[in-house]
């Protein structure tokens, strides 16, 4: 019926085009039939109207909006999805055999026939192209012709590296890449005027009769010589404060074989050198070339960097050419305040706005460095359902970060290990004044030394040898203490006043080239801390925890991996199947019996199991009986944590997306807590062989608003699989109780 409604707008004289098939004859010498036809059938010039579920919705609306009045609806369908006919007249049979014949000659398939003939019906035309090929032409020698020095030289030992071989079929997309990968090997040489349509490549059958063929390369009659000789960069010109403004005339001073020109000093030479890697006697090199410019960008005070080299006149010999080189760095404005006011959504879902102030004062100390010190206070409010909603907090923090562009050590590191970039070394002092209603007022400081750098593009490292944090809990309520008093481990968490110790990550995030259908990313992250201070911690009473300068000081270590994998696929790859991996485990040694609170897992939340609320889920098979208000915010934590999510990402209309996923995942502890077990005594919290069993699972769809990377996220998931429930009764798809997520950002 559909398609009947379709055809009784089509002219009397004409017929729809319905595509085109390819039907192949190939001599058995031909390799990989299958894939040449889906190439040869992409190529071709027309393509019919496109089909959603069998129908040609774009062509309907075509045809619609033709009527003499059509309707607002009709009129906003045609400019969205609709599409003009392509009738059988609209198909240029002969030039889409050219297009194919040229195509197999391309590769290396010449003198095959092509047949092209209509099949028709009343409103309907498709067509079938009918291919011979022959025996494809096969190279028998590959030899580079007689060229000048020095480039002949250079070329004949690139071709030892070629991907060209012996009896390789004739293709002419091969023998383009190959002239592309010479020239990028030659420029990195120092062949600075070298180009690849320089060069030609020639075949010749003449001394066969078997469908072989001689390949030369040469280089074409009308080369010049600057192109034929390698580059050495003679001089080098850094502007360390360059102006367009600036006069001709400016102060230089010679440091490490390159001219430094800054009328005052703004950059000390013996700082920003590291940066360049560019040398006075190196043959010309685009990869240094990025490389510098790259590295000198990541400082963190240049708006632009822009690297010129000039020819120097009358230099060219018959081996080497000579370039000048010069470096002009556009700083930024040194002394900036920037305001920022946000929406504020975390993993415990509290939402709120939030004022932040910086201030940054850049190139400090004339070496590169950066002070920022910024200010904040925010008002957060709990967005949940039950007992837990109407919490509030007020929080304000303090913070000041200097960050130096290189390596701040007591020992030498050797420069040539940071190719990529050079480490940059951070030092931070901060405090911050947390009240939260109805349960107690947490005053945390913490100061950190550490450095961090990118390996790659892909690679990041970040290692803080010294991290220090102080906490003071005061102002509990009542309904918070009697939450202490019944969960000691929870007690003793907040009693470890002071963390001290190092952290490490490595990040692996592929994520940033969007154009990748399959895009990795992985962290992996170490805490240790209270090892060092053990050293000098004292005893004060016998049998309690040491303490240092009077603070009883946690010990413990902490590791976790996050592994994440997407599938990006479809027109523009809109569509993305995302999966992800977390395991996480911390131990409590030495002067604990347990890790710091702010350092325990939980699960549950819009960046967790979706189908729990915040902090509600385990550890492992615990069942809350107590209606206390507040106790579901702290009691459900572990030292052990592991969770897995699936979500199919798919685009609905403009900026909005949607989602489909599900989740599952819990915490544990290694070592029971007693106040977890049942009355019966039950172990309900220890991690067990039995784990897989014990995972909160739920499943759930979702909207998201995305403006340009900036990601509004809403989520509505509902549990499948609750641990908390006896066994037999926990697989239940609990749809009518879902639990609503809103958050900034995709979860993973």
């Amino acid at each position: 019926m559909y398609a009947c409604g379709i055809k009784k707008h089509i002219p009397e004289n004409k017929r729809l085009y319905t595509g085109a098939s390819i039907e192949i004859e190939a001599d058995s010498t031909v390799e990989k039939v299958k894939e040449l036809k889906e190439d040869l059938s992409s190529i071709l010039s027309q393509q019919p109207n496109t089909k959603f579920l069998g129908m040609h919705l774009g062509l309907y609306y075509y045809y619609k909006n033709q009527q003499e009045k059509p309707n607002f609806i009709n009129r906003w369908l045609y400019k969205k999805i609709g599409q003009k006919p392509v009738y059988q007249s609209d198909v240029n049979a002969f030039e889409n055999k050219e297009i194919l014949r040229n195509k197999l000659e391309n590769y290396g398939f010449f003198y095959s026939t092509i047949a092209a003939n209509f099949k028709e019906k009343k409103k309907e035309a498709s067509i079938v192209y009918r291919l011979k090929i022959n025996e494809p032409y096969k190279m028998a020698n590959y030899k580079i012709d007689s060229m000048v020095s020095p480039i002949y030289e250079d070329i004949k030992k690139l071709s030892t590296t070629s991907p060209i071989k012996k009896d390789m079929r004739f293709d002419l997309g091969s023998l383009k890449l190959e002239r592309q990968r010479l020239d990028t090997e030659l420029k990195n040489k120092g062949y600075y005027n070298f180009n690849s349509d320089f060069l030609l490549f020639e075949a010749d059958t003449n001394s066969y009769q078997n469908k072989k063929f001689d390949l030369f390369l040469k280089l074409k009659a009308q080369t010049p010589k600057k192109a034929t000789v390698p580059y050495l960069i003679k001089k080098i010109h850094v502007f360390p404060n360059y102006n367009l403004n600036d006069s001709t005339e400016i102060k230089n001073i010679r440091f490490q074989e390159k001219t430094y020109h800054q009328d005052t000093t703004f950059f000390e030479p013996k700082y920003l050198d590291d940066f360049i890697t560019l040398k006075e006697g190196d043959f010309f090199n685009p990869s240094n070339s990025k490389n510098t410019a790259r590295r000198l960008s990541s400082i963190g005070v240049y708006k632009f960097v822009n690297i010129q080299y000039k020819e120097i006149n009358d230099s060219i010999t018959d081996t080497t050419g000579s370039l000048e080189a010069n470096i002009f760095l556009s700083p930024l404005t040194k002394r900036a305040i920037s305001a920022e006011l946000q929406a504020v959504t975390k993993s415990n879902n509290f939402a709120g706005p939030e004022l932040a102030l910086t201030y940054s004062n850049r190139n400090l100390f004339k070496g590169g460095e950066t002070l920022n010190i910024s200010t904040n206070i925010g008002y957060e409010t709990q967005i949940t359902n039950g007992s837990s909603s109407g919490l509030s907090s007020l929080e304000l923090g303090l913070k000041g970060e200097l960050i130096f562009p290189r390596v701040i050590a007591p020992f030498s590191i050797n420069k040539d290990y940071f190719d990529y970039s050079i480490p940059k070394t951070k030092v931070s002092l901060s405090t911050t004044y947390l009240s939260r209603s109805q349960l107690y007022t947490l005053l945390s400081s913490s100061a950190l030394f550490g450095y961090t750098w990118n390996a790659n593009k892909y690679i990041t490292y970040e290692f803080n040898p010294i991290s220090v944090n102080y906490t003071s809990l005061s102002n509990t309520t009542a309904e918070f203490q009697e939450i202490l008093d019944n969960n000691s481990f929870l007690q003793s968490s907040f009693d470890q006043q002071f963390i001290s110790g190092l952290t490490f990550s490595f990040t692996y995030n592929e994520m940033l080239n969007s154009a990748k259908n399959h895009q990795f990313y992985l962290q992996s992250t170490l805490d240790v801390a209270g090892n060092s201070i053990s050293l000098l911690g004292k005893e004060k009473i016998v049998g309690d925890p040491k303490q240092f300068l009077g603070l009883e000081y946690a010990q413990y270590a902490k590791a976790d991996v996050d592994a994440r994998y997407h599938y990006n696929f479809g027109d523009k790859n809109e569509q993305t199947i995302a999966a992800r991996i977390f395991a996480g485990f911390g131990y409590a040694y030495g002067n604990s019996d347990v890790i710091p609170f702010a350092k325990q897992y939980y699960a549950g939340g819009p960046y967790s199991v979706r189908a729990f609320s915040i902090r509600s889920l385990g550890p492992g098979t615990y069942n809350e009986n107590d209606t206390n208000t507040t106790s579901s915010f702290f009691d459900k934590t572990g030292n052990i944590r592991l969770e897995a999510n699936l979500e199919y990402r798919f685009p609905i209309y403009s900026f909005f997306k949607g989602a489909v996923f599900v989740d599952a995942g819990n915490v544990w502890n290694s070592v029971s807590n007693s106040d977890f077990n049942d009355a019966d005594g039950t172990i309900r919290d220890q991690f067990t062989s039995n784990f897989i069993n014990e995972l909160g699972m739920g499943a759930g769809f979702g909207l998201r608003v995305d403006l340009q990377g900036f990601v509004i996220r809403f989520d509505l998931a509902a549990p499948f699989h609750d641990p908390s429930l006896e066994e037999g009764k926990r697989w239940d798809f609990r749809a009518d109780e879902p639990v609503f997520n809103f958050a900034i950002g995709y979860s993973f």
